[in-house]
């Protein structure tokens, strides 16, 4: 069976280009914003050393993570390919995307949120892995004493302090 090649499509942000790498109709991996295009093509180059560009890859997900930069959308509907992670990484970045924007938890309060109380380290393993960030809001996930912790994507915790910060535009609070 021939396997397909992954696309990617790189899309323009507030804080710098970001790409979306999918396989069909699933999104394999998404790189955050860098602050250069060529320090994210070679990203891309190392990560998804098959892919291939595509102008026209998963237009529904580019507009929402338009609106999303834009503040006008608060979730992704992208089916997220999770079959290379185990049962519990993929129960931990379910968990995860259910966190909704504006809103934050902690490694240990995920954990107790997948039926695994006191595996918040194993949690922030899973973290780490994430696949498709922003998509799966690893940035929404820190520390129990409420600091911005184990973002190693692009950017690393700035971005990861910018992204909430934005997010605070979706926060409504409780009547």
């Amino acid at each position: 069976m021939k396997k397909i090649r992954p696309l990617f499509r790189i899309l323009p942000t507030p804080h710098g280009p970001m790409s979306i790498v999918a396989r069909g109709q699933a999104l394999i991996g998404v790189a955050l914003p860098h602050k250069t295009r060529a320090a994210l093509v070679r990203e891309i180059a190392d990560r998804w050393p098959d892919a291939v560009s595509s102008a026209r890859l998963l237009p529904r997900l580019c507009r929402e993570i338009r609106d999303y930069f834009a503040g006008r959308a608060t979730r992704f509907t992208i089916k997220v390919d999770l079959s290379d992670r185990s049962e519990f990484q993929r129960r931990v970045l379910a968990a995860c995307r259910r966190i909704p924007a504006g809103s934050f938890l902690t490694y240990g309060e995920l954990a107790r949120r997948v039926g695994r109380p006191g595996a918040a380290r194993a949690v922030g393993r899973a973290m780490a892995t994430n696949p498709a960030p922003l998509i799966i809001p690893c940035h929404r996930v820190i520390s129990s004493t409420g600091a911005l912790c184990g973002f190693s994507a692009a950017g690393g915790l700035a971005l990861k302090r910018r992204l909430l910060d934005h997010e605070k535009c979706f926060f409504t609070p409780l009547p």
